[in-house]
């Protein structure tokens, strides 16, 4: 997704506004723990400031696909951030080795920010575990009573 700077830059236009939306191939989503991502819109605006800074302003929002942790059936989390900094500290944290030119790809911005909002683990609502023992084991869903006695004692010196 280019977008051209140069208008920003001679001071043509004030600001350059965003509003896409944005589909993500199969290929991409290799390596990691996304099945498919939907509805992703990017809504925002570039604008130059009085120091001729051009600041980054996006909400993205969508639906991610993950595998459920005890199923692996797909479950939908939906997900929105907001990117609000100067392009020059964006561009650096995202670690693009282009300079800023005429244009900027800003593609690759929202896709590591898309990764990052990538939660550790979900459970679908309707996921119940096959097997609640087994040998030497038991699932668990809840922290029981049951507490070492020789640590029982120290409840005493607080």
């Amino acid at each position: 997704m280019n977008i051209d700077l140069l208008r920003l830059k001679n001071n043509v236009d004030k600001t350059i506004e965003i509003n896409e939306e944005l589909e993500f191939q199969k290929d991409q989503l290799e390596n990691t723990e996304l099945l498919d991502l939907k509805d992703v819109k990017a809504t925002g605006e570039l604008k130059k400031d009085s120091m001729d800074d051009i600041t980054l302003y996006l909400n993205v929002t969508g639906t991610m696909y993950l595998p459920c942790a005890l199923t692996l059936e797909s479950v939908e989390h939906k997900f929105e951030f907001t990117i609000d900094d100067k392009l020059e500290n964006v561009l650096e944290e995202v670690k693009n080795d282009k300079k800023i030119e005429n244009t900027i790809d800003i593609l690759p911005i929202i896709w590591e920010n898309i990764l990052m909002e990538i939660p550790m683990r979900v459970v679908s609502p309707n996921a119940k575990p096959e097997k609640l023992k087994g040998d030497g084991w038991q699932f668990i869903t809840e922290q029981k009573g049951n507490v070492n006695p020789e640590l029982e004692k120290l409840k005493d010196l607080l």
